[in-house]
């Protein structure tokens, strides 16, 4: 019998406390909720707005033993997060296990080292059932419209989908952009850049104005033939950069996407094991701010590794609205290791994160910034301006520089940090250019979302909190709303004229634009939906719906609000919107659209979404005749495809040819183009186009297929014609009434050999 029960929510996190808990403590894990509402209904009391919950069947062997243990202890101590998750999670401890609030200790911490958990031992406090409360009205609030809308989506738009108060939300942002990309037209316009020789040394300058046509650039270039150069200012000035704050759960999720490649899901893992590791602190967290302890040792490690120069302490303040997670930012538990033992993953994550931190107690970066107007034949409205800087102390630099985020739209300038002045220029001088160069630009469309953007923008509109945001990006990418994929870019000529040696030379070149990897892009479904949702529920789609719900989530947990009266006066408005949408009748399911007649039938053509996805129709359900249909193709969208495009997809299925007296048909399915012949399809590989394919290349890919199955079939037997020994991606096997079977190792060089008796043993076995 132990003194103490210390119950965690996670046995990573049970087995690193036990090691600083003495014998008198027993450490054991809920493995999270031991209690929620159920899953296949909306568990709740809707008259009264209660919720329903229950333990789980996998819970109840977790539940039977702690129970089993808390009646045992002399004391329990309640040790899960300090945030509203974990609150709850104590909550439901103490209701389920019949603890007494007022007896049992709650106790907290933001890293999981010796010191921290013993001084939590030191300092219990009692349950907060205001955060049990704001998390519990989360919860039911996200159930309300998730099992409220989704059988709205199931008859109007699609069967199976779902709707979620965060996650449409998100939906929307990224739908949004997409259109505004699709509605963007890029403006040209001409940027001037010259290459001066001053004192021998090269330096790139560009004009201070831009111009609207080719023809007033080339007129600005025949101005510069044999004209006088002159410096009329050089500015020298010194800058000070400071370090970023040290990281929250955003920002770290955002850094470690650009600098690593991580995804949002990816760095809360391994987060999440860092800090059951005793590595780092909390990693759910809006706070900036850092612990004294924090402060002084990251100050010793700085004197230690860099020198005094380098050292100068600093603290943040959270100025962000609703802050409510753990109080302190994400750093490293030891300041004084750089490096732990574990995964790459870890490491990599790890060595960020005490970078960071480490920089934000270091000193601030001197940099000297000079600034050169050159000035064209005395016009004061023709100027090139040169900078340049010079790190003349590099600071926190030394060890972190902060990536520069996704949505940064602005031309990269050629002449930057890199474009160093030199000494001897002054006032008045006469330079000389090298060449001067007109380059045809064009305007950038908005850029599409990344998970590390999106982030930022959730965060920038205060929508969802610290533990939201990774659950929200990964639950769309599920659902299929939206996809993480790649957009092809285009091919555009652009013309480039240079003055050099007193004449101008003309060059047309091509670029490829709007290449996007690993962005967010909408699907069909995923557009539909929104644009219902939008159309139907608009305060719940609406962004300041959605801050200003978490705002009151954030007056739940100081106590200043009623969370039953916030979900009655919700619920409220929202129930009698759904029975209006459910039984509204309309002549087009949403995602519908009519592009206009096939001129073969005359039918109508229109794309909608299908039961299994995306497709086009000719012709309507009243017809006599049956409508047409063909699945849309990945690249093609509902939103965007053509009546001409659509018309295409119909030349398939088509007959190309006869083999072995069957026709070989080329068809467009489900799961992409396909070959049909003698009633077996063969899939038709990316890169080959089922409108284009020979009947030399179907017949090689049918006879592949078929040399493919062969290989399969190792041996049948007469005695029964269920059974067979076959051949998969992981060895031979037995296939035997619908059902598969594995053969021991040790048999698989004997597979062809293998007598019925010995196979059926295997089965019985």
């Amino acid at each position: 019998m132990q003194d103490n029960l210390v119950i965690v929510e996670s046995p990573a996190k049970a087995k690193t406390i036990e090691k600083f808990l003495g014998k008198d403590y027993k450490v054991m894990s809920s493995y999270g909720h031991i209690r929620d509402l159920k899953k296949k209904e909306i568990s709740i009391d809707l008259k009264h707005l209660e919720p329903e919950y229950e333990i789980p069947e996998e819970k109840k062997k977790v539940v039977a033993d702690l129970r089993s243990n808390a009646k045992k202890a002399k004391k329990v101590w309640l040790a899960s997060d300090e945030d509203r998750e974990g609150e709850a999670i104590s909550w439901h401890l103490c209701e389920v296990l019949g603890l007494d609030e007022q007896n049992t200790n709650r106790i907290v911490f933001h890293e999981i080292t010796k010191n921290a958990i013993l001084d939590a031992i030191e300092h219990p406090r009692h349950l907060d059932m205001n955060l049990a409360n704001a998390q519990q009205a989360r919860r039911m609030l996200d159930r309300l419209v998730g099992f409220s809308l989704s059988p709205v989506l199931w008859r109007k738009v699609k069967p199976q989908l779902s709707a979620g108060r965060v996650q449409s939300v998100a939906v929307r942002l990224i739908v949004e952009r997409e259109r505004e990309i699709h509605a963007f037209k890029a403006e040209e316009y001409f940027r001037v850049t010259a290459t001066f020789v001053i004192d021998g040394q090269e330096v790139k300058a560009e004009l201070d104005q831009r111009f609207a046509t080719h023809e007033e650039a080339l007129a600005f270039l025949e101005k510069c033939k044999g004209a006088q150069f002159t410096v009329t200012s050089v500015q020298k000035k010194p800058l000070k950069r400071t370090p970023a704050p040290p990281f929250t759960t955003s920002t770290l999720q955002q850094e470690a996407a650009r600098k690593l490649g991580f995804t949002v899901n990816q760095t809360m893992m391994v987060a999440q094991r860092l800090y059951e590791s005793g590595h780092i602190t909390y990693m759910r967290t809006d706070s900036v701010n850092l612990s004294k302890l924090c402060i002084g040792t990251a100050k010793e490690a700085v004197k230690s590794l860099y020198g005094d120069e380098y050292s100068k302490s600093r603290n943040y303040t959270t100025h962000s609205k609703g802050a409510q997670e753990a109080h302190e930012a994400i750093r490293p538990s030891y300041m004084d290791q750089a490096t732990i033992q574990g995964t790459a993953q870890e490491k990599r994550l790890y060595e960020l994160i005490w970078k960071r931190t480490i920089a934000t107690q270091m000193a601030d970066a001197e940099i000297e910034k000079t600034t050169v107007t050159i000035n064209l034949n005395d016009n004061p409205n023709l100027n090139f301006v040169a900078s340049g800087e010079v790190v003349t102390f590099d600071g926190f630099l030394k060890v972190y520089r902060e990536s520069i985020g996704d949505d940064d739209n602005e031309n990269t300038n050629d002449n930057g940090s890199d474009n160093i002045m030199p000494t001897g220029i002054k006032e008045g001088m006469t330079v000389e250019s090298k060449e001067i160069v007109s380059t045809q630009k064009f305007s950038q469309s908005p850029l599409r979302y990344t998970e590390a953007s999106l982030v930022h923008k959730l965060e920038e509109l205060g929508i969802g909190r610290p533990s939201t945001y990774a659950p929200t990006i990964s639950t769309i990418q599920q659902r299929e709303y939206v996809i993480k994929g790649d957009k092809k870019g285009e091919e555009r000529k652009y013309t480039i004229d240079t003055l050099s040696d007193g004449s101008i030379t003309t060059q047309n070149k091509k670029e490829v634009t709007g290449n996007e990897k690993g962005k967010l892009l909408p699907t069909d479904i995923g557009t539909v939906v929104n644009d219902f949702l939008m159309k139907y529920f608009p305060a719940i789609m609406d962004y300041n719906f959605t801050a200003n719900v978490e705002e009151e989530f954030d007056s739940i947990a100081e106590g200043k609000l009623d969370w039953h009266k916030m979900l009655k006066k919700f619920y409220k408005d929202f129930e009698p919107t759904v029975e209006k949408t459910m039984n509204a009748r309309s002549e087009h399911k949403a995602g519908e659209r009519v592009l206009g007649d096939d001129p073969k039938t005359h039918k109508p053509v229109m794309v909608k979404i299908g039961r299994y996805g995306p497709l086009v129709q000719i012709g309507s359900s009243d017809d006599e005749e049956k409508p047409r249909f063909a699945q849309l193709p990945k690249d093609k969208s509902i939103e965007t495809i053509t009546l001409e495009e659509a018309l295409e997809l119909f030349r398939l299925p088509r007959v190309i040819g006869s083999l072995d007296g069957s026709n070989v048909t080329i068809g467009a399915g489900r799961f992409g183009p396909y070959i049909l012949h003698k009633k077996k399809y063969v899939s038709i590989p990316k890169g080959i186009d089922p409108l284009e394919i020979t009947f030399e290349q179907a017949k090689k890919l049918i006879d592949d297929n078929r040399k493919e199955e062969q290989q399969r079939h190792i041996k049948t037997f007469e005695e029964d014609t269920k059974l067979e020994v076959m051949n998969g991606r992981y060895g031979p096997y037995l296939a035997y009434d619908g059902k598969n079977y594995r053969l021991p190792k040790a048999m698989h060089d004997k597979a062809a050999e293998l007598t019925y008796d010995e196979c059926m043993a295997i089965i019985n076995k």
